[in-house]
């Protein structure tokens, strides 16, 4: 198994929580969007992004408006929705276990070497 696809497979994970996150400070614009992820590196492909974008707005944690631009056409913002905002903070809630779990492992692990 090459190392990289397990990173990719990793950040795909973790993909959904993060645009959640991204919204929680405010709404944005999918560049904006796209922008975030690639500076913390976790987007690699921007093509990536509207399907799940699709896929939260459909699941109704998301919405999104049109607002004109001086540059162009209508831009659409996306936004957390009330039911977005509640299941991020479970999102949180896991996030924070699973980290947990992962370093409780890696500790025992190490500590086993010693």
């Amino acid at each position: 198994m090459k190392v990289e696809n397990a990173k990719a497979q990793m950040r795909k994970g973790v993909l959904e929580y993060c645009i959640l996150l991204i919204l929680s400070k405010g709404d944005a614009y999918a560049s904006d969007i796209i922008k975030q992820l690639k500076e913390a590196r976790m987007i690699v492909v921007e093509g990536t992004l509207y399907p799940l974008l699709t896929r939260l707005k459909n699941a109704q944690l998301l919405s999104y408006r049109w607002e004109e631009s001086t540059q162009g056409p209508p831009r659409k913002y996306y936004a957390l929705s009330d039911d977005g905002r509640a299941f991020l903070g479970e999102m949180d809630a896991s996030w924070q276990a699973l980290v947990s779990a992962v370093e409780l492992i890696h500790q025992t692990n190490k500590e086993a070497e010693s």
